[in-house]
């Protein structure tokens, strides 16, 4: 059996089914990503970069689909050159959101092909226009619009879709919901845990321990999409309300989503300028290593997660892994893992004032507190990596038949 990936940045989301699938006899395993992916220990990466950037007179309505059509293009020559070898994969399990799939079917017709279906775009009821501080213009919206094309193109091409919630499933058109599955990934239950003895130490020898009012908040990049803007004009109130409080700050300062501020060279820093902050109690810690990452969170009192209506970020649910209580925007990805009261605290993203209410009734609160940890604790046991491959194996076994072993992957989940 033989089993291909496909993701720009691999393994990107792909990591346990690939690690999976690698540890079982009979199973060969090869990875297709960029020249600037980190690949996986163990499997075999087959690098690629487009010939050319889309051409400088293109339309800008369609330069992310010329862009598409040259990452495909190019892994359609490793593929024809694969295939000259008489490689043949049973399956390839790819994130096309790039492009790379688009002429799969042209060198392997016979392959099933199953597509981490991430996020569609809209007009209306998501990320786009949500925020009144950046408004949806007409020429947003066209290209918005235009960027879809290779989102359904991907969805016809593909065997099977695979999305993480079921409200990124809601936001592709109806006509290929009975082609998507629901099925999350999973996140490391087992490494994320609570840990009452979890400290920090600081350069100039100041400790910060769990069970110490410490409020943490964490995005892969410092920006409005995760709700920067909104929970930093929040700590100014809530450092005088609570003067012992300390609050751990994780995340680079480039883009992930959206753009750079106008005026400063990034949103860390113009956010700063307008909320200044005492840097001994607000610590910004930057991009950070997993362990020192998982020890943040076991020592946080109150995890602040903020979020446009878009993808959910795995550090949310890692957050609620690690014991967290989070309190969190009251927004369609978040309201389908966070129960308000029950495993978690919810609150409108746009209110600042109630934002600092709930992360000071936490600090002030903390049997109440408490319980809605081992609540959130619980919840994320559903969101497991075991429960995660299952899911995928079984989609690939219906596509494929039986696999020579899938032992241990249901039983774990």
């Amino acid at each position: 059996m033989k089993a291909l990936f496909i993701h720009q940045n691999s393994p990107g989301q792909l990591r346990h089914l690939a690690a999976h699938l690698a540890r079982q006899p009979g199973v060969e395993v090869l990875a297709i990503g960029r020249d600037t992916a980190p690949g996986m220990e163990g499997i075999r990466l087959l690098r690629y970069r487009p010939h050319r950037r889309p051409g400088k007179k293109i339309h800008p309505y369609v330069f992310s689909f010329e862009d598409a059509v040259l990452h495909g293009q190019q892994v359609l020559r490793l593929l024809l050159d694969l295939r000259s070898q008489g490689y043949r994969p049973d399956v390839v399990v790819a994130h096309p959101g790039w492009g790379e799939t688009l002429y799969v079917k042209l060198a392997f017709p016979d392959t099933k092909l199953i597509h981490y279906t991430e996020y569609y775009y809209r007009l209306e009821g998501a990320d786009a226009g949500f925020d009144p501080e950046f408004p949806l213009t007409l020429e947003s919206a066209a290209l918005i619009s235009s960027r879809n094309a290779l989102h359904l193109f991907n969805l016809e091409q593909c065997d099977v879709g695979i999305t993480p919630t079921h409200w990124q499933k809601s936001l592709h058109p109806a006509a290929y919901h009975d082609k998507i599955q629901v099925i999350h990934e999973g996140i490391d239950i087992d490494r994320l845990k609570p840990d009452p003895g979890a400290f920090l130490k600081f350069p100039d020898g100041k400790e910060l321990r769990a069970g110490d009012p410490v409020v943490t908040y964490v995005a892969r990049n410092l920006e409005p999409y995760r709700g920067f803007h909104r929970f930093m004009r929040a700590l100014p109130e809530l450092l005088k309300a609570h003067p012992d409080c300390h609050v751990l700050v994780v995340g680079g300062d480039d883009i992930s989503y959206g753009g750079r501020p106008d005026d400063a060279t990034n949103w860390r820093e113009k956010m700063l300028r307008e909320n200044p902050v005492d840097p001994e109690r607000v610590h910004f810690v930057g991009k950070v290593n997993y362990d020192l990452y998982r020890c943040i969170l076991q020592v946080s009192a109150v995890h602040v997660y903020l979020t446009y209506p878009f993808v959910l970020s795995w550090s949310a649910l890692e957050a609620m892994a690690c014991g967290c209580l989070l309190v969190a925007s009251d927004t369609a990805p978040v309201r389908e893992v966070i129960r308000h009261g029950e495993n978690g605290w919810l609150f409108d993203f746009f209110d600042g004032k109630a934002l600092v209410e709930h992360v000071l009734h936490a600090l002030s609160n903390p049997p109440e507190a408490a319980a809605l940890r081992a609540n959130a604790r619980q919840s994320a046991q559903a969101y497991s990596t075991q429960k995660g491959t299952a899911g995928y194996m079984e989609w690939i076994e219906k596509l494929c038949g039986p696999f020579p072993s899938i032992e241990g992957v249901a039983g774990e989940a």
